[in-house]
């Protein structure tokens, strides 16, 4: 039975008032990921020289390294096994397209394949939004939870995260740290990474630098003018500090500062790439509606041309059978 032409207008109303409603969300997200692609792209070259400099300190002779840059060869639990923290990093609001659900695949993924029990307490895990919370609350193993980082984040806002980390790897709480997020390619294209942020290695710290410097692309040059060298650095070209008032208390507080930075990046990245899935999402969504709206609205017009066909016949007939 076809629709009647109520049905169709209201379904056509409705229709045209989720595209409105998509549409200024996808205006509004488009302003937010101008603005956090700006913060996340303006902070990498400062991100860059931070990875640089903690390389090299890293690899420094001579000079005792903080506690944060000393490797460590037993576990901190008692049998000498080495603890986990697992950070995932997510969006407190949906309606971000594959955002989310990339970086819990990827979490998940992980999971499965070192056959981690959740139950274990040498893992601890560290929910950072809304939507990692409720994810990580089924492991029963949900330690520290974060929530509202902010549309622009602010090292503020991010330094209670990189305090937690830093502090507990510190006190031995564990002995490494991974953090799932997803890292900004483009406002097209978004890739999920698992980024070990302790222990601290010249070998981790060279990955994520190629990570946020692109073969092609923006920042590339970087590379190809060998501003940022560590990713082939020999001990030949390594630098020589005069450290002052003492290396212990310069270094210790330098360290610190520089995970910070590496920390404080990753999240940037993970909210201009929250805002771009989401505008993308809500472009997909006004096509869809204008497309849906089209169909009803030249399904609204036959079903009338029907309708007003019918009553000329009717009218026509009826005229004929008073003759």
């Amino acid at each position: 039975m076809p629709e009647s032409l109520q049905s169709i207008k209201t379904r056509l109303k409705s229709v045209k008032n989720i595209g409105q409603i998509t549409k200024a969300m996808e205006l509004v997200a488009a302003t937010k990921m101008r603005r956090s692609q700006e913060v996340a792209l303006a902070s990498r070259p400062y991100t860059l020289t931070a990875l640089d400099l903690l390389a090299t300190l890293t690899r420094m002779e001579g000079v005792q390294l903080p506690d944060l840059l000393v490797p460590r060869e037993t576990g901190s639990l008692k049998d000498g096994q080495k603890s986990t923290a697992i950070v995932v990093i997510t969006s407190d609001k949906g309606l971000a397209g594959a955002f989310n659900s990339a970086v819990l695949r990827a979490f998940d993924a992980y999971i499965r394949e070192n056959k981690i029990d959740t139950a274990d307490p040498k893992y601890q895990f560290i929910g950072v939004g809304q939507k990692a919370i409720a994810r990580l609350e089924k492991t029963g193993n949900l330690g520290t939870r974060f929530t509202r980082a902010g549309d622009y984040t602010s090292v503020e806002q991010i330094r209670p995260i990189s305090n937690l980390l830093i502090d507990g790897y510190l006190e031995r709480k564990w002995d490494e740290a991974v953090v799932f997020s997803t890292h900004f390619r483009s406002a097209l294209r978004q890739e999920v990474l698992m980024r070990r942020i302790f222990p601290i290695s010249a070998e981790e710290l060279s990955a994520t630098a190629r990570e946020i410097v692109p073969e092609h692309g923006r920042f590339a040059e970087l590379v190809r003018d060998k501003r940022v060298t560590f990713f082939n650095k020999t001990d030949a070209m390594l630098r020589d500090y005069l450290i002052e008032p003492s290396p212990a208390e310069v270094l210790d507080r330098l360290a610190r500062h520089l995970v910070e930075a590496e920390i404080y990046q990753i999240v940037l990245e993970a909210n201009a790439s929250e805002h771009a899935a989401r505008r993308l999402a809500m472009k997909s969504a006004s096509d869809n509606a204008d497309e849906i709206a089209s169909g009803l609205n030249l399904a609204y017009n036959k079903s009338r041309q029907a309708a007003i066909t019918r009553e000329i016949i009717e009218i026509t007939a009826g005229a004929e059978s008073l003759k």
